[in-house]
């Protein structure tokens, strides 16, 4: 495991990652941060634990836009969608874990 020093909304997170995944994990951190970011500036959003909701639905509608009949996950039934989400899951929870362990 690779462990990897983050921001998201100003506030440090170290993440943990296998060999090889760092730059993809530093391309959602970078994203998430992004919208995160974005929705604090638009002031239409208070609270961080809020923030954190508005980004993730934003990002499940991308990502279900994506599932359009002429989008790339178009010859994918809902079940293999549902396995990629739950292993993106996996990934995350696996990151996300040592910074649990920070407090």
């Amino acid at each position: 495991m690779i462990h990897l020093d983050c921001t998201i909304m100003g506030q440090p997170y170290r993440l943990a990652c296998r060999e090889g995944e760092e730059r993809t994990l530093r391309e959602a951190v970078s994203y998430l941060d992004g919208k995160m970011c974005a929705l604090r500036d638009s002031g239409k959003v208070k609270g961080t634990d809020r923030i954190a909701v508005m980004a993730a639905l934003s990002v499940a509608a991308e990502f279900l836009s994506v599932k359009s009949p002429q989008g790339p996950l178009s010859d994918m039934s809902i079940l293999e969608v549902k396995q990629k989400l739950e292993a993106m899951h996996t990934v995350l929870d696996k990151a996300l874990a040592p910074q649990e362990n920070l407090s």
